[in-house]
């Protein structure tokens, strides 16, 4: 199981106040090293199936799918990918793993490849071509990347990262010029907003992206978290119910069935007017760009984006979902399947990949920070460091089969939703989390 020592602990967190620090689109061009790539003689006859989470944007799955047609024109190698509901990857992974056939190549959620490390192959050398070419890796990618030993067990390929996403004309109508910085602040607008008719909607369904990445920020930004370094579970503190009694009172500011909300959800409200503030990726600001539909496509200049407020604890506490590509040990084509994750994350093909979505998956890499992307509309740019400023789900503790059971297992949501809705006693829903923690972290 993979520890993240004080050490480590601290360098992602450096990397968390660094990047909120950094001057957003600093460079207009993806400069690459001239490094030579490992030599991968693929196999003869080589063939490869790709698994990968459904699109969430067009551009994502086109640009996904030209890639991988090309690289089937260039090697030979014929590629086939499939696409698996949000809700259902994750239990597809854990088929092919326990199983030990099914896809070559799966890019998996979060912390699942920490599940099976003696499964998947090392990808080490590949990890250290492409950090010397591409400016390294950012520190979300070095957490999730990074197996029990020290060396890479998967290649993170991006992350989507949850930002505030607001209704500039309502947020002035409410009489505020921008949102605020600070979770005290934010509930103040989200009040004046409900009482302008423009109520706030944050997801508290079982939503692998969304759900998570709300509620995760909510206890974090109190200073709360499911366990400490150590792996000790540690949710049953003041701070959590200092997070839940902040959250019950902003609940009452949502518009009515966020408890039942799913991914594609908040997104469907916004764009229908029905709320005005979400936490979600750029996707909201894509399908507004993209719509035939002029009503909705005149949002687009309406919408913006902010950071997620900062809560007591001080500093920022975002996180981001992240996919990564890993290989299965039963691969018959080992060196294709290595072959094949190099090529999609070489600047030909990723930066295309990249604009295509307006960085819907944001990079890994540090070089693409210079993807002309994030600089060419300024409503892109928050989305830019998300690898950099966010928070892996399994902080403050280590990655593995506990973290990533306690993440399929929606614990945190699960606490979140019952106490601020008043389905549970807040005391109640901290015992149980506490208690559900428990049978992974033993």
């Amino acid at each position: 199981m993979m520890r993240m020592d004080r050490r480590s602990t601290l360098g992602l967190m450096a990397g968390v106040a660094g990047g909120a620090l950094l001057g957003r689109g600093a460079s207009a061009e993806v400069v690459a090293a001239d490094v030579p790539p490992p030599a991968y003689e693929i196999e003869s006859g080589a063939e490869l199936r790709v698994l990968r989470p459904s699109k969430f944007v067009a551009g994502d799955e086109t640009l996904f799918l030209e890639n991988s047609k090309k690289f089937t024109e260039q090697t030979g190698v014929a590629v086939r990918v499939d696409q698996e509901s949000w809700q259902d990857l994750r239990p597809k992974t854990a088929v092919a793993a326990n199983v030990g056939t099914g896809a070559d190549i799966i890019l998996a959620w979060n912390d699942d490849p920490h599940q099976y490390p003696e499964k998947i192959l090392d990808l080490t050398d590949l990890a250290d071509y492409l950090g010397k070419k591409y400016g390294g890796w950012a520190p979300l990618a070095q957490t999730m990347g990074k197996g029990p030993e020290g060396n890479w067990i998967c290649l993170p390929v991006g992350a989507s990262g949850g930002k505030m996403v607001y209704r500039q004309s309502w947020l002035k109508e409410a009489g505020f010029s921008e949102l605020p910085k600070d979770t005290a602040g934010f509930l103040e607008v989200a009040k004046a907003l409900q009482g302008t008719g423009h109520p706030v909607g944050f997801t508290l369904g079982q939503a692998e992206g969304d759900a998570n990445t709300f509620c995760h920020w909510l206890i974090w930004s109190h200073g709360a978290s499911l366990v400490d370094e150590n792996g000790k579970v540690t949710i049953d503190s003041p701070e959590t119910r200092a997070a839940l009694q902040y959250g019950a009172e902003l609940y009452k500011t949502f518009i009515p069935g966020t408890l039942s909300w799913l991914d594609p959800s908040n997104n469907k409200a916004f764009l229908a007017s029905q709320v005005s503030v979400v936490a979600n990726g750029i996707s909201v600001y894509y399908a507004a760009k993209t719509s035939t539909d002029a009503n909705v496509a005149a949002l687009a200049e309406d919408i913006q984006h902010a950071p997620m407020p900062i809560g007591p604890i001080g500093r920022p506490t975002e996180t981001a979902l992240t996919v990564s590509g890993m290989i299965f040990q039963h691969t018959k084509y080992p060196n294709a399947a290595k072959e094949y994750l190099r090529f999609m994350m070489e600047k030909e093909q990723y930066q295309p990949w990249q604009a295509a979505s307006i960085g819907y998956w944001a990079h890994s890499l540090n070089a693409y920070d210079g993807n002309p992307i994030w600089t060419e509309d300024p409503k892109h740019t928050p989305y830019q460091k998300i690898m950099t400023e966010s928070l892996p789900y399994g902080w403050k503790g280590p990655l593995g089969y506990a973290s990533a059971g306690a993440l399929a297992d929606y614990i945190v949501v699960t606490m979140v939703s019952s106490a601020v809705s008043g389905g549970a006693s807040i005391d109640d829903a901290i015992a149980e989390a506490a208690s559900r923690a428990g049978r992974y972290y033993r």
